[in-house]
């Protein structure tokens, strides 16, 4: 399922973001936001984010976000890590 999301124009000039960086700018902090909130897995995050779960790390730190870090996600990594 895709989502589209109007946003009026007047909420948009508000924002004083230039239009070429509006929509990934706006994905960024709707990632961080769920992210944030436990709505939302690390990785499905930084996927909405569109950028690596590194760089996504980084942002949340800057941001003084705390990791959420589930059973499940470390399952998923030990996984990875045994290469299964």
């Amino acid at each position: 399922m895709t989502v589209h999301l109007e946003i009026p124009e007047s909420i948009a000039r508000s924002l004083r973001i230039p239009a070429p960086e509006m929509a990934p700018r706006l994905r960024t902090e709707l990632a961080v936001a769920l992210y944030s909130q436990g709505l939302l897995s690390f990785g499905k995050a930084s996927e909405l984010a569109d950028v690596s779960r590194y760089s996504f790390a980084e942002l949340l730190a800057h941001r003084e976000i705390p990791r959420h870090y589930t059973e499940e996600e470390l399952a998923q990594d030990l996984g990875y890590a045994r290469g299964q």
